[in-house]
Order: structure tokens, then C-alpha cells, then sequence
């Protein structure tokens, strides 16, 4: 068997609404090559220095900075939008991430939408951290849809130089999955691995409970020499209790580490 040297990581996110030092404990007892740190309104997530002390505590690497581009996360390091920006990427230097993850503007941002394409350009060329777009998704009540992003929730239709795929945002905006990856190409840098059965809701189930092609992405990812990190990032809030969960994130690195290993070439 041939084992590629993709990082399998825990986002801060997948303990949801446990807090961010949980994440790290359960990332080191189970395995995981490092964090990725959702930014958002626990304190701990905010701040630099704290977070040095759980990535040294743990011997866990943070890998990559999720901006802080939330509706929930408004008001989490300013209201400005690119005052968020520069300070992920000023985290993301200082912890030794290479990665800083982004969502397109929401249309209402109407200023920071205009200047987004051209503002992360530049700032992606500022450092040698890739600012990675993420693909999102239209947003539907019923029989109706709202496009809630600017320029859209489908990032390929701008030219970024780096981009991360979500599965579940994939398979909420009702798109093939392979399909949006191709069209990534060589720019695709980052990977949100969650399973979905293709509700209108972003589900982010455990890889292998839905129907998205979480396996054959994996497998892809490892035959093709993807130097890029594969991020765990799924929803746990249903766990019955922190057994539960960490079952579940033990059951979602197993299932990643398997399907990223192919037969030697």
C-alpha cells in the first residue's frame, strides 16, 4: 500500500458546542496531524497566544486559520470584513498554518463583495500563506432560493488562486462534486471532508453515513499527489454524550486514513 503525506485534520468546529481546547485533546488522543482552528465566538479561538499554549500543550500543529466569516461571527474580530482577513493571516503566520480559509462575501456586504476577487488576490500575494476560497451554497426555503453570496456561492466562476471544496456545501448547492473538483483543477489546496444525503440544510454528516463520494475523492486525492491538507469537519452536536463523540471522529479519521491509502504504484 502506498500512504500519501496528506494531513488528516480536526477542525475546531467538529466539537461543536464544545469549546476549542476540547478539540485539541480529542485531535492528539485520536491521532489526527493537527488542527484547524474555526475563528468564532469562543475566546480561545480569538486569541494567538492561547492557542500557541494548546498547540504546544497537545503537540498538535494548527495547520490552518478558518476566518472568522460566519453570520454568528459578525462581530468576532471587528465588523470590518478585511480587518478579519488581515488578522487571520497574521494568525495564521504567527502559529505556523499555511492556510487560511475564507467564505465569499454575503450579498448584503455589498462594498467588500465588489472588491473581494481583486482584494484577496492581493492579499494572497502578500504571503506565503494560500488564502483558500470555499465553495458555498444557494440558500432555499420550500420551493424558493436565495443567493445569499457575492460574486456567488460557486467560487470556480472566479479565478482564486487557491480554492478548499466542502462535500457538504457540495452536495447542498446540488452540483456533482467531481465535477466542481475538476473545475478547481490544480488550485484546489484544501479539503472539507463531510458527508451529506442532500438536504437542503449543510448536514456535514461522517463520511460513509451520506451519499456524497467522500471514499472515491479521498482516493482520487491520493493516486493524483494532492499536497494539500484533508480537514474532518462535521457535525457532533447530536452526540449523546462526549463517548459518542469522540466515537464519531475516531470513526471519521479511520475512514479518511483508509481511503487516502491506494495500492503502490
Amino acid at each position: 500500500m502506498h500512504v500519501p503525506d496528506t494531513k488528516v485534520v480536526l477542525s475546531t468546529a467538529s466539537v461543536y458546542p464544545e469549546n476549542t481546547a476540547t478539540a485539541f485533546d480529542l485531535a492528539a488522543r485520536l491521532g489526527y496531524d493537527g488542527v484547524e482552528v474555526m475563528v468564532w465566538n469562543d475566546p480561545v479561538s480569538q486569541d494567538i497566544e492561547a492557542l500557541r499554549r494548546l498547540s504546544d500543550e497537545y503537540r498538535m500543529p494548527i495547520l490552518a486559520v478558518h476566518a472568522p466569516c460566519l453570520l454568528i461571527t459578525q462581530r468576532v474580530w471587528s465588523t470590518d470584513p478585511w480587518t478579519k482577513l488581515v488578522r487571520a493571516r497574521a494568525a495564521a503566520e504567527k502559529l505556523g498554518a499555511d492556510t487560511v480559509v475564507v467564505h465569499p462575501p454575503f450579498r448584503w456586504q455589498r462594498q467588500y463583495a465588489r472588491e473581494f476577487v481583486e482584494g484577496v488576490h492581493r492579499m494572497a500575494g502578500e504571503t506565503d500563506v494560500r488564502f483558500a476560497v470555499e465553495n458555498m451554497y444557494p440558500w432555499r426555503y420550500r420551493d424558493r432560493e436565495m443567493l445569499a453570496y457575492a460574486p456567488g456561492w460557486d467560487v470556480t466562476e472566479e479565478a482564486y488562486r487557491h480554492y478548499t471544496v466542502d462535500l457538504s456545501h457540495v452536495a447542498t448547492s446540488r452540483v456533482d462534486a467531481f465535477e466542481m473538483v475538476d473545475r478547481m483543477g490544480d488550485r484546489l489546496a484544501h479539503v472539507h471532508l463531510a458527508d451529506s444525503l442532500g438536504s437542503a440544510k449543510d448536514e456535514h454528516l461522517i463520511p460513509g453515513r451520506g451519499t456524497q463520494p467522500c471514499a472515491e475523492l479521498l482516493e482520487r486525492l491520493a493516486r493524483t499527489g494532492f499536497e494539500g491538507h484533508v480537514v474532518l469537519e462535521v457535525n457532533t452536536r447530536r452526540s449523546a454524550s462526549p463517548a459518542e463523540r469522540e466515537a464519531d471522529l475516531a470513526e471519521a479519521l479511520a475512514f479518511t486514513r483508509l481511503h487516502l491509502a491506494t495500492v503502490a504504484r
